[in-house]
């Protein structure tokens, strides 16, 4: 797609400066004019998310998949009830994957819970064979479609969802870092007392105990934190870093132990990620994507989040600059990944 308000110097593409492709990426696949998104699993992470995205008036329809036929149904109708309050659009649900045909993107949240003493490659194992009878319903009824997975761990479930789709690295996304980022943006803000919007901050890596935050490229109103405090000659404890990285990675136990399940947090981060796509906003998130070919990363097929830019799929990677200590972290946080990837067998 062309611009006439393209920025170049002298013939150069800006895009390719600040953007690398990932490996075998296919062309975006045309838009369509009646937007759809298909949300699986009705639990109460795919509730929120579908709530929101209602709330954005970002689709003509939305349609709901879950094994339990009661549930699915009765958060049918009480989204349904909801009509003369929400933007016009057609909600649909049922126990059967051709309600989902034709969608722009598929969100998928359903997941088996994790059973008391479970290890987690068990637990990977059940979540394994569920991934194999959902992927390939999706594929076959909306094979232009973007998957973008929710569930937890959710970039080994990348990794599979693209194993069993069958589709270019591009189209196949997890929430990631997403989440977690936002945590961190807050907390700094919380810190320096302005506003999370102005801060700009990423999580990268697993989104799990080994992500990584990158302090190097913190900014708020524009103005790189950690280098303005040095010209400044202003002190700063690095314990204090860390334990506002700390913060986020606790941040998600705290809220289950303290109301049993997240919900809210994630539902406005994954619809946030889903106007981004269905809208071709091409703004960067720190999502889960292949990260093969990037910072030394090539020790095989794992993903786990780095900034990205999204529109109709991943567009390119963002060329951030990270520091050899936080490169070093991002390779060891690559291959945390893959020892329970490579556990499954795929």
């Amino acid at each position: 797609m062309t611009s006439s308000s393209s920025l170049s110097l002298d013939g150069l593409d800006l895009n390719q400066v600040f953007f690398k492709s990932i490996s075998n990426a296919h062309p975006p696949s045309q838009t369509n004019h009646h937007a759809k998104i298909s949300v699986i699993g009705v639990g109460n992470v795919g509730m929120a998310i579908a709530q929101t995205i209602l709330t954005q008036d970002l689709v003509d329809e939305l349609a709901l998949v879950d094994a339990n036929s009661d549930k699915l149904r009765g958060e049918m109708l009480d989204l349904q009830h909801a009509a003369a309050f929400l933007p016009r659009t057609k909600i649909v649900a049922s126990v059967d994957y051709t309600v989902t045909a034709g969608s722009d993107l598929c969100i998928v949240t359903a997941g088996a819970r994790q059973n008391p003493g479970e290890s987690r490659l068990n637990l990977l194992q059940r979540n394994l064979a569920m991934y194999n009878s959902i992927v390939p319903e999706l594929v076959k009824y909306s094979p232009e479609c973007i998957l973008l997975i929710v569930s937890n761990p959710v970039d080994v479930l990348t990794y599979v969802a693209w194993k069993l789709s069958g589709f270019p690295v591009n189209r196949v996304i997890g929430s990631g870092t997403n989440l977690d980022s936002s945590r961190f943006r807050f907390l700094i803000a919380d810190h320096l007392d302005v506003n999370a919007l102005d801060v700009q901050a990423y999580i990268v890596g697993e989104h799990g105990d080994s992500s990584v935050a990158l302090w190097s490229s913190i900014s708020v109103g524009g103005i790189p934190v950690l280098s303005f405090l040095e010209k400044q000659q202003i002190a700063f404890e690095k314990d204090t870093l860390e334990k506002i990285h700390k913060q986020v990675v606790e941040s998600a136990y705290e809220v289950i132990n303290l109301k049993g399940y997240t919900s809210w947090a994630i539902g406005y981060s994954v619809a946030n990620l889903a106007f981004s796509i269905i809208r071709d906003q091409r703004r960067i998130h720190p999502v889960s994507i292949l990260a093969k070919g990037f910072y030394g990363i090539n020790g095989g097929d794992v993903f786990l989040s780095l900034p990205a830019q999204l529109g109709n799929g991943v567009l390119g990677v963002t060329i951030v600059h990270l520091t050899d200590e936080e490169i070093q972290q991002l390779r060891n946080s690559a291959e945390t990944i893959l020892e329970v990837q490579n556990q499954l067998g795929i």
